[in-house]
C-alpha cells in the first residue's frame, strides 16, 4: 500500500489475543492483501502507535501518539508520517465510555466532525455486566448520517473488526482517521476482552 489515503472502503483489523508481550495488528483488504500493520509494545504509559505499509516495517505510513501519560479520556493526534502533517485527532470519552464506548473524531483544529458510538447502550450494559461474549459493534456518525461501521466479530483468540466505510461517498471522514479509529479500538477497546 502507498498510502493510507487510498484505503478501500471495506478491511478488517486483526489482532491475536493471547500475544505475550504487546500487541501486532493486520489490517486487511476483502482479499486478504495486507494494507497496514502496526506493532504495539507492552507496558508504555504513553501509547505511541507507528502504522506501516508491511510487517518489515520499511515505510511509517501513521502515527498516532496520546498527547498525555495516562488519560481516561485520552486525546490521540494522527499524523500522516510521509508528510508530516496532523491529520486529525481522536478523543475518548471516558466517563460515558464506561457504559457505552463513544470517541470523538477532530479535524486539525481539535473540532468534532465525527462521533464512533457502540450500537446500543442495552448490548454495551450486558458486555460488561454480564457476558463479554456478545461482539461489539460501532456506528461512525456525522450528526445522524452514518458514514461507517465497525463490527468485532467473536473469537477468543483473535481480535477482528471489520469496518466498512462505504456509505461515506464524499469521503467526509480522512480514510487515515478511520484507519486510526479502527486501529484505536483494536488497541484499546480489544484490551478489555
Amino acid at each position: 500500500m502507498t498510502s493510507p489515503t487510498t484505503l478501500p472502503a471495506k478491511y478488517t483489523v486483526r489482532r491475536k489475543a493471547l500475544t505475550l508481550v504487546g500487541a501486532k495488528l493486520h489490517v486487511r483488504a476483502e482479499d486478504d492483501r495486507l494494507l497496514a500493520y502496526t506493532e504495539m509494545k507492552a507496558w508504555k504509559l504513553k501509547e505511541d502507535i507507528r502504522v506501516y505499509a508491511d510487517e518489515e516495517k520499511r515505510a511509517e505510513l501513521l502515527s498516532i501518539q496520546a498527547r498525555q501519560i495516562i488519560d481516561f479520556s485520552a486525546s490521540y493526534d494522527v499524523t500522516d508520517s510521509t508528510t508530516g502533517q496532523k491529520v486529525g485527532a481522536l478523543r475518548r470519552k471516558g466517563v460515558k465510555s464506561i457504559f457505552r464506548d463513544e470517541w470523538h473524531i477532530l479535524d486539525t483544529t481539535d473540532r468534532q466532525i465525527a462521533i464512533v458510538q457502540e450500537d446500543s447502550f442495552l448490548k454495551a450494559a450486558i458486555r460488561r455486566l454480564i457476558t463479554p461474549l456478545i461482539p461489539q459493534s460501532y456506528h461512525i456518525k456525522v450528526g445522524e448520517r452514518t458514514l461507517g461501521r465497525c463490527r468485532q466479530h467473536f473469537n477468543p483468540f483473535i481480535f477482528k473488526l471489520d469496518v466498512d466505510m462505504s456509505e461515506d461517498l464524499r469521503k467526509e471522514i480522512d480514510p487515515r482517521l478511520a484507519l486510526a479509529t479502527a486501529i484505536l479500538l483494536g488497541v484499546i477497546e480489544g484490551r478489555q476482552r
